[in-house]
């Protein structure tokens, strides 16, 4: 019973939390474009990434579960690139559903490219009355059900090389207002940062270091991730994110276009006595789109 009341408390306490807060994922890596529309277009490919999540396993049927889909392509020569995102977050009674368009341009810098990115979009916030377990059937403090939207935006930098990627970002930038029923859900600015390298320590293994940054309302939560790939094919990596979990990463490019991930947390927080840990799964695909070439023909008497 003291568990299960646990459960509940707990469950009620992140979701006010993550009505503030975007939800997090441990394979950040992998979805760049979610918190950053400056990275629409930069693996100058077509590419879709589906990530879901499902957090604090054996909380039961109120426990976290989030979903993620973005794809995103290049355009006008790589100059340009455009991108989507969708993501869909349940946290026993509260739902929250958002969908943002992105797009960016892109300036040669070096060896690499800086993108400028901006992204419109909206936010649906949902609560379902009949998720909350009532002792009181008249309890007059448990919110009925109902849902409000709100717009969004979101702008950030991104800069990638063929070895190095480094990006910095900010979303809900108006700190838009979801009206529920009666009350409101007011969103807290976000911001972002990311960097990574690619080092090449043998022909056959590459070391991929990278770190993740999130500061909303002053709290700042840090991922410090490394992956090591095996011939290009397989990676196995870990992560420490403060005050909160360390975690397991492993995948493979099953073809040339195809790759899966998948990682498992192991929570170091206090919750750590309730939850069995978080589960996440990726599936990315991308393909290289090909340069039209315009033939050149020549008439011998001409030149």
């Amino acid at each position: 019973m003291k568990k299960i009341l646990f459960v509940l408390v707990a469950s009620c306490i992140s979701t006010l939390a993550l009505a503030q807060q975007d939800p997090q994922f441990s394979q950040n890596m992998f979805n760049r474009l979610y918190v950053n529309p400056a990275y629409a277009g930069s693996n100058e490919a077509i590419c879709a990434h589906l990530l879901y999540r499902s957090q604090w396993v054996g909380f039961g049927d109120g426990a976290p579960k989030t979903g993620v889909i973005g794809v995103d392509a290049p355009l006008a020569n790589n100059k340009v690139g455009l991108g989507l995102t969708i993501a869909s977050d349940k946290n026993g009674a509260f739902q929250t559903f958002n969908a943002k368009l992105a797009g960016a341009y892109k300036f040669d810098i070096g060896n690499g490219k800086l993108g400028l990115g901006v992204d419109i979009g909206i936010l649906q916030d949902k609560i379902d009355a009949s998720n909350f377990k009532q002792v009181d059937p008249n309890d007059a403090s448990i919110p009925a059900s109902s849902s409000g939207s709100a717009f969004d935006v979101g702008a950030g930098l991104y800069y990638n090389s063929e070895k190095l990627y480094v990006g910095v970002s900010a979303s809900h930038l108006s700190e838009p207002s979801v009206t529920l029923d009666n009350s409101s859900i007011k969103l807290e600015r976000h911001y972002y940062g990311m960097i990574g390298y690619s080092a090449d320590i043998t022909p056959n293994i590459t070391l991929k270091p990278s770190i993740f940054v999130k500061t909303i309302a002053g709290n700042t939560t840090l991922d410090f991730n490394i992956n090591a790939y095996l011939n290009n094919r397989f990676w196995i990596g870990a992560s420490y994110r403060n005050d909160d979990a360390i975690v397991a990463l492993l995948g493979m490019n099953i073809t040339d276009n195809l790759r899966l991930g998948y990682s498992y947390d192991i929570t170091t927080s206090n919750i750590k006595k309730y939850s069995d840990g978080s589960h996440e799964i990726m599936l990315g695909y991308c393909f290289k789109v090909k340069k039209r070439i315009t033939p050149v023909i020549r008439n011998v008497r001409f030149l």
